[in-house]
């Protein structure tokens, strides 16, 4: 027996519009927005390339509520996990130097 295909989900055009519309916000990557639509970063990237290369085109619709407040809390919760990496890693060299007998300024 063939295994049974799975069946990809078909997105409509309103719904990839409005995507490349948030993707294009200033300070807004396209991760962000993928992530907070629950589709592939790279499907996103996708989308814009075709869009941009006009096989498909209509007015952006605002098909999907409360989505920026998404993309825009995705990118903070990004922004502060990497200053938590940075704290992170200075508290571990600040250790290190300690040990070593080196006291800071």
């Amino acid at each position: 027996m063939k295994p049974l295909k799975e069946k990809h989900k078909q997105y409509t055009v309103d719904f990839k519009l409005t995507a490349i519309r948030l993707a294009e916000h200033p300070n807004v990557q396209t991760q962000d927005v993928a992530i907070a639509l629950g589709i592939h970063p790279f499907m996103l990237s996708r989308w814009k390339k075709e869009h941009r290369d006009g096989q498909f085109e209509g007015a952006v619709h605002e098909c999907i509520k409360g989505t920026e407040e998404k993309v825009l809390e995705h990118k903070q919760i990004r922004e502060l996990e990497k200053r938590i990496n940075k704290l992170e890693l200075e508290n571990v060299l600040l250790k290190k130097s300690m040990s070593h007998g080196f006291e800071p300024n």
